[in-house]
């Protein structure tokens, strides 16, 4: 049985049909290979002999390996691969195959693919009705008289005639078992010709430290966006409950304060979460990740601690300062206030001040806030922000700084404006390295 399941199973089945679309794909270069053999003589009588139909099939099989050095050969000789030769995905490559060793297995693929097809589907066509002819010869004496009016004698016995069932069986049998072995050939091949070359791990290695990269600035985001939301509202809420039936107005200004970073928050994060859903791709300006110093404004009014802000030069200016170091700048500003709030002691009336200052190529951002004896707010899995702020930094090829100032805590970070600056930046620091 289990025989049996090799030659016609559903798996044995597949690759036979695998094997006749590659002698359907022969068919053209056939045609070309009969009418060469034609011009050299050979017309009269090409299709009864059979050396001459070799000759064409030989003359067939480099025109076939010429066509396999195209681009496009691969993906679709690995998607019939997948589907018919049970190849598992994973063993084979993806996309269109642009290196010139792609190309020449790719080209030896499609030239072996083409050869045994055009064998087994010849051999489909044509043994199958002259098998059941022989099984069929010892209870049709018009057939007999038909094929053995001029053949040998012996064949005319009972004893020939007897065997002949036997013999067209095991025709049909040498057809499947000539068809399942050579599926199992292309079977085998087919991640070694078909599979990814050195060049091809190289691109799919840089493809997902691409997508990495992406994702783990898509996660900075939510966490300093988010993290900053619930620590200003915890804060504020706090601050509310304490003097809820003496400062009715002071609980209202809080209310707003948590509305308008509630919304604010909300759209950050619907517009985080669209990225994540179109595989996180940032618009031609790369602005797509979050807001940028333009919308300081708000971010300020609504933290949840007095800020006393000043500014040297113009860093809403999109002209001076580039997007992505502005939206850089933005989250690094916020999560300095995020840091105020949780380890400012717990005071809402904490002042922090905040200086930006535009250079001639650089952005420096100086935060500066009191500390408290415990920290304000507590969060599970907290503890990312400066490190998320240090990779920001030097990310754009700048640099930044935190800790312990004249009885309080001093964040610096430095920004090169535009990210042309950031990249001579980076390539400055690897040649230090």
């Amino acid at each position: 049985m289990r025989f049996l399941a090799a030659l016609f199973g559903r798996r044995a089945r597949l690759r036979w049909l695998h094997l006749i679309i590659g002698g359907a794909l022969l068919m053209p270069y056939f045609l070309v290979g009969t009418v060469l053999v034609g011009m050299a003589g050979g017309g009269e009588q090409l299709f009864s002999s059979l050396p001459a139909q070799f000759v064409a099939f030989g003359l067939a099989l480099p025109m076939a390996a010429a066509t396999g050095f195209f681009a496009l050969v691969r993906p679709l000789s690995v998607a019939a691969a997948r589907a018919l030769c049970g190849v598992p995905p994973a063993l084979l490559a993806d996309g269109p195959a642009r290196t010139r060793q792609a190309r020449v297995r790719t080209a030896g693929w499609y030239t072996l693919h083409l050869a045994l097809g055009g064998i087994i589907s010849g051999a489909t066509l044509a043994l199958p009705p002259f098998a059941v002819a022989v099984i069929a010869l010892p209870f049709f004496a018009g057939l007999r008289e038909t094929w053995l009016l001029d053949g040998p004698e012996a064949l005319r016995e009972p004893w020939a005639l007897a065997l002949a069932p036997f013999a067209g069986l095991a025709m049909l049998l040498a057809l499947a078992l000539a068809a399942a072995v050579a599926g199992e050939v292309l079977a085998r091949r087919a991640p070694v010709l078909l599979g990814p070359t050195p060049e091809d791990r190289l691109a799919a290695a840089e493809r997902r430290a691409a997508d990495l990269a992406v994702r783990n600035r898509l996660a900075r985001e939510l966490h300093d966006s988010v993290g900053h939301a619930l620590s200003a509202v915890t804060l504020q809420a706090g601050a509310a409950r304490r003097v809820l039936d003496r400062d009715p107005e002071f609980v209202r200004e809080a209310l707003t304060a948590i509305e308008e970073t509630t919304r604010r928050t909300v759209g950050e994060l619907d517009s985080v979460l669209g990225l994540l859903r179109q595989d996180g791709e940032p618009d031609e300006e790369g602005t797509a990740y979050g807001p940028g110093l333009d919308a300081l404004g708000g971010l300020l009014a609504h933290c949840g601690v007095p800020v006393a802000y000043e500014r040297e030069g113009d860093p809403e200016d999109p002209g001076v300062v580039d997007p992505v170091v502005a939206r850089e700048a933005y989250r690094i500003v916020q999560e300095g206030l995020s840091n105020a709030l949780r380890h400012g002691g717990g005071d809402a009336a904490s002042p922090v001040r905040l200086l930006i200052v535009v250079r001639e190529r650089e952005l420096m951002i100086v935060m500066e806030n009191p500390l408290g004896e415990r920290p304000a707010v507590a969060r599970p899995g907290g503890g990312r922000g400066l490190r998320g702020i240090a990779e920001r930094a030097v990310l754009l090829g700048g640099r930044a700084e935190a800790g312990p100032y004249d009885g309080g805590w001093r964040l610096t970070a430095r920004l090169p404006l535009t990210t042309a600056d950031a990249t001579g930046t980076a390539d400055r620091a690897e040649g230090r390295r």
